[in-house]
């Protein structure tokens, strides 16, 4: 059954789509069966891993929306063992057509059941809010992965997240855990960044990831190439960073499964 990570952030521009992206594509290239979810209207995940977003015959939205078989808008990717459900700006309205809705939390959970056992892992690219496209996102979920920029106001907001976590929690959802916090545009000549890592390591403990995700030139240039960057330039730092950061979830999750077995 797959395990299955919500990348959310209601703040934009901290490196939710890229961690997302690549992350989805490094942990397919250990050899992982991988399902790539976009649920953001803007639909930069799959513009991101090479999908023309507009010409795709079902996407999200008909899965939250027309109830369609998760199977129907599952689409190959570039990557060997990664699959992606698109989005388009079909989404933009879902929010709305969602409220009226009996269970509305509940939809993309159902949604998935039919492909749980399909894959060893679900990655869900959330939009950069707390609405109800994120909400089903959470109740879908086992964990939350949450990408922090290095930069000032990096824990501005993120009381709200946990609250909205802890809200799931209490509601809709009492298994979701906090997977863990991606430091994500690091750059190593500044004071700040230093400062960002160790607040957000006394706000988190130890649920900071080891890998901190570099700032990098080559990391913003692939998504025009609609490449993730483990194919884009494979020897640049931006990639060894993610092989690295999905290796560390990978290993994770096989030592908590072993401990389960043994136990």
């Amino acid at each position: 059954m797959a395990k299955t990570v919500a990348i959310a952030n209601q703040k934009g521009g901290v490196g939710k789509t890229t961690t997302a992206v690549n992350l989805s594509a490094c942990v397919a290239q250990l050899g992982k069966r991988v399902l790539a979810i976009d649920i953001d209207p803007q639909g930069n995940m799959t513009s991101g891993l090479g999908v023309d977003k507009d010409s795709v015959a079902a996407s999200i939205y008909d899965l939250l929306i027309n109830r369609t078989d998760a199977r129907e808008a599952i689409i190959g990717t570039q990557i060997d063992g990664l699959d992606l459900i698109p989005a388009n700006i079909e989404l933009a309205g879902a929010e709305v057509e969602l409220v009226s809705m009996m269970a509305r939390e509940q939809v993309l959970k159902r949604a998935l059941y039919a492909v749980q056992n399909d894959y060893d892992y679900v990655f869900i690219d959330c939009p950069p809010s707390l609405g109800l496209l994120t909400l089903n996102s959470l109740t879908a979920a086992n964990t939350l992965m949450v990408p922090i920029q290095c930069e000032y106001y990096a824990l501005e907001g993120l009381s709200q997240l946990m609250n909205t976590v802890k809200l799931v929690r209490m509601h809709l959802n009492p298994e979701l855990d906090v997977e863990g916090v991606v430091l994500t545009m690091f750059d190593a000549r500044t004071n700040l960044s230093t400062q960002v890592v160790s607040e957000v390591k006394k706000f988190f403990k130890n649920k900071v990831y080891n890998t901190i995700i570099p700032r990098s030139v080559r990391l913003s240039e692939a998504p025009s190439f609609g490449r993730p960057i483990s194919v884009y330039d494979p020897r640049s730092t931006g990639a060894k960073a993610y092989a690295a950061l999905a290796q560390e979830l990978v290993k994770a999750e096989e030592a908590v499964k072993k401990e389960r077995s043994e136990g």
